[in-house]
């Protein structure tokens, strides 16, 4: 992981640490709560079509609402890969690697078709 992420991690499991809540930090519940922060960020999007969607991204309390999502589900997915062992930094590496193999971009290029139908 980036010194970064580390770092972050680190703040983090402190402040869970801090409260005593780790107890609570089974890895059912935290790839649950991912779900849920997904569906709070899902929800900014809820009603409004997609030129909408892309236009509040100019207004500053959709944006902190938006923030604060992604940060929510991002806090969750640090926990995750904390609580299993997993370098979250190796495994998008990875995870990149396995997308540019099944998506050359002589294939995929301008198309949103899954690569099995590529």
């Amino acid at each position: 992981m980036s010194d970064s992420i580390l770092e972050l991690t680190a703040r983090l499991t402190r402040f869970r640490d801090d409260r005593d809540w780790r107890q609570f930090h089974s890895l059912k519940d935290l790839i649950l709560s991912v779900g849920i922060e997904a569906g709070e960020l899902l929800e900014l999007t809820q009603w409004k079509d997609t030129r909408a969607v892309e236009d509040a991204i100019t207004d500053p309390d959709f944006r902190d609402r938006l923030g604060e999502e992604v940060s929510d589900v991002f806090l969750y997915l640090l926990l995750i890969a904390e609580r299993a062992g997993i370098d979250i930094i190796e495994e998008a590496h990875r995870k990149i690697d396995k997308n540019d193999a099944k998506y050359p971009v002589g294939k995929s290029k301008g198309n949103a078709k899954k690569y099995t139908e590529l």
